[in-house]
């Protein structure tokens, strides 16, 4: 069992062992190529387990007959629906679903039509340069939105943005600003980090997004990190757990998909993974003490999605990216983590895979090791490289029909759990709103 830190003012904390051995990890990075095989087992397949039924005596001349679907157990029979919804779907659509883009500009293009139209994208990632002012805002997304509903079979989409608050900010005036991470770890108060993550969910909804890259949690272990810093709760991982956690349920209480990030720690690094690719050349029992904790009390709050980091951990996995890497995210997140929820790369357009490799065969290893969603947030020819590098992975058998289905279950019992639709959100009221809320919990933490 993993020795947690001792809170400061010795605050109990919800916790999850982390049971994890050397001997699984290498096992997981050795099963996880191109077989087709969703890593990590068939709990981290998104399969539904075979229901139970009474014992039937065999006979030479019995058959095998299919369990009619009434007598499922809803939730089994929920999976089921959603597993033939999946396997009905075109190909071009599942393969669509497996990455999420950004775009140029702050209003609809014929690249992103494109995107929608002819690629069936999963959704669009929004950054500070596409958004000027709430108006314009809910109307790009609306506009997003209008398009996609017009294709037939379309699947509503995920529609993203970075906003946890402090310096990572991309939302416009008139919107509360909400202090950084470290801030709210300082004021050490749950209730306020909790209203934190309602306000942020608030924010962002009112523009029309359902889904916020955040919270943090990365434990700020490292005074020389350039890209962490004050993003992170804390430099103790028991404070990150109980204000990132708390942040994380204050987004979804509101109806907004949080996606907790980046695994499995990137606070104890000194190179941007948006230039290069940072190296932590630490063991598993030096991440289990201290990096993974966060991530494993998140898994047992059944986080949504968690987002990979471009970094290399050479004592996991020598050759690859913990976003590419069979052992980072088979092995060690779904395997021995237990993680079924969705897991989705850090852009893949930072310079800590482009400047390594070919983009469309990072993202082609990427589903291999495990991810359901390959994030690809700059550059038309870049995304069109990542889909149709996909699109060939599965025609040649690199990647199986089957790897790609159970991703997509994934993705759209999320989509379905969070009532994604592509109606227009429009006006202020919602605005108004999310700014009382953002200074109600601003008083809190007062």
């Amino acid at each position: 069992m993993v020795q947690m830190w001792k809170h400061r003012r010795k605050k109990a904390l919800l916790s999850v062992p982390i049971v994890v051995t050397a001997v699984t990890v290498l096992l997981a990075a050795c099963s996880g190529g191109g077989d087709g095989r969703d890593p990590g087992g068939s709990l981290a397949s998104g399969s539904t387990p075979p229901p139970a039924t009474a014992t039937a005596v065999a006979t030479a001349s019995s058959k095998p007959t299919a369990t009619p679907m009434s007598t499922l157990d809803p939730v089994a029979a929920a999976e089921a629906a959603l597993r033939k919804r999946v396997e009905a779907m075109p190909l071009e659509s599942k393969i669509g679903q497996l990455v999420l883009v950004g775009l140029d500009g702050t209003a609809m293009d014929a690249h992103a039509r494109e995107l929608i139209q002819t690629y069936r994208v999963s959704g669009f990632i929004l950054y500070k340069p596409n958004i000027t002012s709430g108006a314009q805002t809910q109307s790009l997304l609306n506009e997003l939105k209008r398009t996609n509903a017009a294709v037939p079979g379309a699947v509503p989409l995920w529609l993203s943005v970075d906003q946890e608050g402090g310096r990572v900010d991309r939302l416009p005036e008139p919107f509360v600003r909400i202090p950084t991470a470290q801030e709210i770890g300082r004021r050490d108060r749950d209730s306020y980090s909790y209203q934190v993550g309602q306000a942020l969910a608030a924010q962002v909804s009112a523009l029309g997004f359902n889904l916020n890259f955040a919270p943090v949690l990365d434990v700020n272990s490292n005074p020389n990190n350039p890209v962490i810093g004050n993003r992170s709760f804390g430099s103790m991982p028991d404070i990150v757990i109980e204000h990132g956690l708390q942040v994380m349920e204050g987004i979804r209480s509101k109806g907004v998909m949080p996606v907790v990030k980046h695994f499995p720690g990137h606070g104890d690094t000194s190179v941007d993974s948006h230039l290069d690719l940072p190296v932590v050349n630490k063991s598993l029992a030096q991440l289990q003490a201290l990096e993974l904790q966060p991530f494993q009390a998140a898994v047992g709050k059944k986080a949504d999605a968690v987002m990979i980091a471009h970094l290399l951990l050479p004592k996991l996995d020598p050759d690859h990216s913990a976003s590419l890497s069979p052992a980072v995210i088979g092995g060690l997140l779904r395997g021995d983590m237990h993680y079924d929820g969705i897991v989705i790369t850090d852009d893949m357009t930072m310079g800590g895979i482009t400047k390594h490799q070919d983009i469309g065969q990072a993202a082609v290893q990427s589903v291999l090791a495990g991810s359901d969603i390959v994030l690809v947030g700059h550059d038309f020819d870049m995304q069109v490289k990542v889909l149709d590098a996909l699109k060939q992975a599965v025609a040649n058998g690199t990647i199986s029909v089957k790897r790609v289905e159970d991703s997509i279950v994934r993705t759209l019992r999320m989509k379905d759990q969070y009532k994604l639709k592509d109606a227009a959100v429009t006006g202020n009221e919602a605005i108004a709103e999310a700014n009382r809320l953002a200074e109600a919990a601003l008083a809190e933490g007062k």
